[in-house]
């Protein structure tokens, strides 16, 4: 894997987390913005995820086995959409919060696949 491009998602995920959590504790629900934002890091997990996988099909191994690293990636690629489609039910406060820690759940994943790949 491609170690600034898992650093990158992991610091847009946190900066997004720390957005959301940000507005879930001024008592705002999810805004335009706040999609805007959750596509951005969807959008670099997607990246991911097509590298992950071209890697993969290519010969490169994962350390801990490539079907545990393909489910982490699409995973990690459906973390921020699944909260952001659950902040879209939930217009309180709780929505901003159910996309902070979709975030934060991402950056951990992104550690994890740090891991499965071999760094």
């Amino acid at each position: 894997m491609l170690d600034a491009l898992t650093i990158a998602v992991s610091v847009a995920a946190l900066a997004l987390a720390a957005w959301c959590g940000l507005a879930a504790f001024r008592d705002q629900p999810t805004k335009d913005w706040h999609f805007i934002g959750m596509a951005v890091v969807t959008l670099l997990a997607l990246v991911q995820l097509v590298i992950g996988v071209v890697q993969l099909a290519r010969g490169e191994k994962a350390d801990e086995g490539a079907t545990i690293f393909i489910a982490y990636l699409v995973g990690a690629f459906a973390a921020v959409p699944a909260a952001g489609f659950l902040s879209l039910a939930e217009r309180t406060r709780w929505g901003s919060a159910t996309v902070a820690a979709g975030a934060v759940v991402l950056a951990v994943l992104e550690v994890r696949l740090h891991d499965i790949w071999g760094g």
